[in-house]
């Protein structure tokens, strides 16, 4: 049983006891604490909320407590139902709403839920903002509208044919030159709502022949549904046997997008991003941000196009702040994470598929020889499970210390360069796990950069164990 309460949103295990796991009373006191912030922060005698959910099996029992609890503060609420996160980002600025809900545990188990919490702007709450809502769902400061104050639950209907179209309008999406392109495509959508929206997408854009895969969207995930290489396997073996020109894997909620080489090997997440931005500063030049646990390939090509790469914290609200500041024309995260700023300011795996495939088809051959036009970067990717009570920042500020004279940033835990190479070592929004990402040249090199830090990490903690 876990809930984890954080700025970046409401996430736990369903079922269990209230404040050890999602559980109903807990989902009304944060939603009637994000209720009270958005009327603080709107100034309206009744805000508009839109809320959608992925398919897994909790999201209607969540939905319902969601929505009831929001209609008890007085608030309106548009319910779009099952819709990708993007899409319901897109609908809050539509509707010219206060703010919106998704109720999404985005690539988490199907026995996670969570509440993911959206500003006017369709973007994620600020760091301020969520610190507000945790601070009031801790307090008796709620108050719940009377009786002829109650908000009105409202059906939105199905937004995804809008937010194709919208998608389909962009400069850097040819539709003529995919469907010219005669493209057949195998998708994973983990029977999510990607199942809902991905075959549609690909249908507005003209692909010759789609190969549904786990596409039917009843929630039961055929397998972890986070899209890494040892998820991926059923679909890299379809490609092949299909002879299709690509694959495409989204997470639940569809803003993560993993692609695979008509050969079967994997396009690799973190370059989702290089090459959707290797394709927008084609067409135009501006500046690029992806967090600091992203590959460094994404500076190399940015700087092939005369530009430069920024860095940020990890978390989409960070990336968006950075890319706020330098004006960039994309940014996102290595998960395979694509921001673009003239669609929304959040990422977008259906945004990420039409520039993916625009930038196969007018570039021609394979999609295994345009991976190789890109810097080969590995990242490794670990985890450490954290056990309760212990001291994390003590634990980074002590390998800071041992590594004193290494390049280095705080800005999001500890990162550290080591030449060509690199290490990143956080604690995990969303997760009770710490994250050690390392980054070579050498699928080998990234491994035992890794291993060497979890090494370091675990000798360190039975130093400080031992100095209580």
């Amino acid at each position: 049983m876990t809930l984890i309460r954080s700025i970046s949103g409401i996430r736990g295990t369903i079922g269990g006891r209230p404040g050890e796991a999602l559980t109903p009373s807990d989902i009304v006191r944060y939603t009637a604490a994000y209720a009270m912030l958005i009327r603080h922060r709107s100034g309206a005698e009744r805000p508009l909320i839109v809320v959608g959910r992925d398919a897994r099996p909790s999201g209607p029992m969540v939905r319902d407590i969601v929505t009831g609890t929001l209609s008890a503060c007085g608030c309106d609420v548009v319910d779009l139902g099952p819709a990708t996160t993007p899409t319901v980002e897109m609908a809050v600025t539509d509707e010219q709403a206060d703010g919106g809900i998704i109720v999404t545990a985005s690539h988490n188990p199907v026995q996670w839920n969570a509440l993911k919490l959206l500003n006017e702007r369709g973007e994620f709450i600020s760091a301020k903002d969520g610190e507000e809502v945790l601070r009031m769902a801790a307090s008796d400061e709620v108050a719940l509208a009377q009786v002829d104050a109650l908000g009105v639950v409202t059906d939105g209907g199905d937004r995804t044919d809008r937010h194709i179209e919208t998608i389909l309008k962009l400069p850097y999406v040819d539709a003529d030159a995919i469907r010219r392109a005669g493209f057949a495509v195998v998708v994973d959508a983990v029977n999510s709502v990607g199942g809902i929206a991905v075959p549609r997408l690909l249908e507005a854009l003209g692909v010759k022949r789609i190969i549904p895969l786990y596409c039917l969207p009843d929630g039961l995930f055929p397998h972890d549904p986070e899209p890494l290489p040892d998820n991926l396997k059923d679909l890299c073996a379809m490609v092949v046997n299909e002879k299709a020109d690509i694959g495409i894997a989204v997470d639940p909620d569809v803003d993560r997008l993993a692609l695979v080489c008509e050969n079967g090997a994997l396009f690799g997440e973190e370059y989702t991003l290089v090459a959707c931005a290797d394709h927008v500063l084609s067409k135009r030049k501006g500046d690029t941000v992806s967090n600091l646990s992203s590959t460094q390939a994404l500076g190399i090509v940015s700087r092939t196009h005369g530009v430069k790469r920024h860095t940020s914290a990890v978390g989409e609200v960070n990336v968006v702040a950075r890319m706020k500041e330098v004006d960039a024309v994309i940014g996102g995260e290595g998960n395979g994470g694509v921001i673009l700023p003239e669609l929304h300011y959040g990422r977008d795996a259906l945004a990420g598929i039409a520039l993916f495939l625009t930038l196969l088809a007018e570039r021609g051959g394979t999609c295994s020889e345009l991976r190789a036009t890109y810097p080969d970067r590995t990242i490794s990717k670990k985890k450490v499970r954290l056990e309760p009570g212990m001291d994390v920042e003590a634990l980074i500020d002590a390998m800071r210390q041992r590594h004193a004279d290494t390049p280095h940033s705080t800005e999001d835990g500890l990162w550290m360069s080591f030449g060509d190479d690199w290490v990143h070592l956080r604690r995990s929004n969303t997760e009770p796990i710490m994250r050690i990402y390392a980054e070579s040249a050498t699928p080998q090199r990234a491994e035992a950069l890794a291993e060497r830090t979890i090494s370091e990490l675990k000798e360190l903690i039975g130093t400080l164990d031992h100095s209580r």
